[in-house]
């Protein structure tokens, strides 16, 4: 995965803030958006593409995908004022949620092994002797016949001088579950069908072809309408800003929303019913329970581990309980959940009790757009706060031990943690369902309460964060320290 340090997030970043300054000014609709390009690719600055021409077209298109917009629809006719009437106009977010810039993505080769100039064709040839195909020969360097290749990786692995190198396609090679292949015209298209939403495309793409397609637009709308919103923050979103909670509650105050809610408070429900329903689960005779947080895995279940189907919790998510709360309070509220990926968006599509999902990204530009630093705001003081282990959700492990804290009998839980949905964590998936389905026996590794994150290391590492994962734990870590509550 790219570091979060990147152009293709400045620019990610910079088109936010744009474009909420512009909405935010009541000048979205007008051609003061069709500058955008041009100002942010001004005549003799250096391009990226071929042409600065080509750079201002690139940028064009993305900036549909920041205004909600599929860049499938783009049609060069149209004026970027075009477009943002009808981000402005619309009832609610369409699908998909994801959008494919095929002018920007590479067309990358299908992955292969390529021999760099590295080799020194050396007399012990160990990467000819281990080639099960006899694909390579050596005339004073390494030579790879691509038509014999299996794409093993032995000639990789075996280069006592790293000399070769396996090229992939850094999209589909992601894609836990692949869901990304080529079209005819080389370019990358998603299956819908197959796709869980983890977002690990976008977070690999070095070209920023893979684009999620943001309601910012929409959030900020409802605002300037005067309409109640609510901002309910994930626990993740606490770790992403340099800056004490209650300071966090003023910065959100301040750019509009008329209410916060920590969504930790929905992640204590969550514990509370999961415990209760581990334990109904355990005395029926279930062999395991998975948890239902990470929208991400339970989608990769539905569609590729229907064996493991009966095992997920039938508890709803933190997202949904908070939403729940927000509605019983003032049915008429606009809730806008915040969290730091994709999959959430997804499952707010189907939420009764959610409206809208921005990400970490998002709100950091919202702030941006109105010159709102959370770390100089002043202190809201917080009153009934979510307990310590609902704001840890947002690491791995911490959904797990924030259900054993609830049960009555710890003692019987013997919890597993599936720490990330790449190739292996799919493995480990299939395993649990080869388990439940009786196909084969439980290892003594294997847990009767298995917890699964589809981002390594939990949702502070989710793929729209703003934060280095160890810099957010230790911001996750003062979050929950400054509850009062267990």
């Amino acid at each position: 995965m790219l570091n979060i340090n990147n152009n293709a997030a400045n620019v990610k970043h910079e088109l936010l803030v744009r474009i909420a300054k512009l909405q935010l000014s009541g000048k979205l609709d007008s051609r003061e958006v069709n500058r955008i390009p041009i100002q942010m690719k001004p005549a003799g600055s250096m391009p990226i593409g071929c042409c600065l021409f080509h750079d201002r077209e690139l940028l064009k298109m993305r900036i549909l995908a920041r205004m909600g917009i599929s860049v499938e629809n783009y049609n060069e006719d149209h004026e970027l004022d075009e477009y943002a009437k009808e981000a402005l106009e619309r009832k609610k977010p369409t699908w998909p949620m994801i959008t494919v810039l095929n002018e920007a993505c590479n067309g990358c080769v299908k992955q292969n092994f390529m021999v760099t100039n590295a080799c020194q064709g050396c007399f012990a040839r160990p990467c000819m002797m281990n080639c099960p195909k006899k694909a390579i020969h050596i005339v004073h360097h390494a030579h790879i016949d691509a038509e014999k290749c299996i794409h093993c990786g032995l000639c990789e692995q075996n280069c006592p001088y790293h000399a070769i190198i396996k090229i992939t396609v850094p999209c589909e090679a992601a894609c836990p579950v692949g869901a990304i292949s080529k079209g005819e015209d080389g370019h990358e298209i998603i299956d819908f069908h197959k796709c869980i939403y983890c977002g690990k495309c976008m977070q690999s793409c070095p070209f920023g072809a893979m684009m999620d397609k943001s309601q910012l637009v929409d959030v900020i709308k409802h605002i300037m309408n005067g309409k109640k919103v609510v901002a309910l923050f994930a626990p993740a979103i606490a770790s992403q800003f340099k800056c004490e909670p209650a300071q966090l509650y003023t910065a959100f105050k301040k750019s509009g929303f008329s209410k916060i809610i920590e969504v930790a408070k929905g992640a204590d429900i969550t514990a509370e019913k999961e415990a209760k329903e581990f334990e109904e689960r355990m005395a029926r005779g279930d062999k395991l329970m998975t948890t239902s947080c990470c929208s991400a895995y339970v989608r990769a279940v539905h569609i590729h581990v229907p064996d493991l189907d009966s095992c997920v919790s039938e508890t709803r998510s933190p997202m949904h309980y908070t939403a729940e709360l927000a509605k019983q309070e003032d049915p008429d509220c606009i809730t806008v959940f915040i969290g730091p990926c994709l999959a959430k968006r997804r499952e707010g599509f189907d939420d009764e009790f959610v409206d809208y999902v921005i990400s970490a990204e998002e709100l950091s530009a919202f702030f941006d757009a109105q010159d709102i630093v959370p770390a100089k705001q002043e202190k809201i003081e917080i009153g009934n706060k979510a307990s310590s282990s609902g704001r840890n959700f947002a690491r791995t492990g911490g959904v797990a031990e924030a259900v054993k804290l609830r049960l009555s009998n710890p003692e019987k839980l013997k919890f597993d943690v599936i720490n990330g949905l790449d190739k292996n964590g799919m493995k480990k998936l299939k395993m649990y369902g080869d388990i439940n389905a009786g196909r084969i026996e439980a290892p003594e590794t294997a847990g009767n309460l298995v917890e699964v994150m589809s981002c390594e290391g939990g949702c502070v590492a989710g793929p729209c964060v703003i934060t280095k994962v160890n810099v957010a734990n230790i911001q996750l870590d003062k979050y929950v320290k400054d509850s009062n509550v267990e």
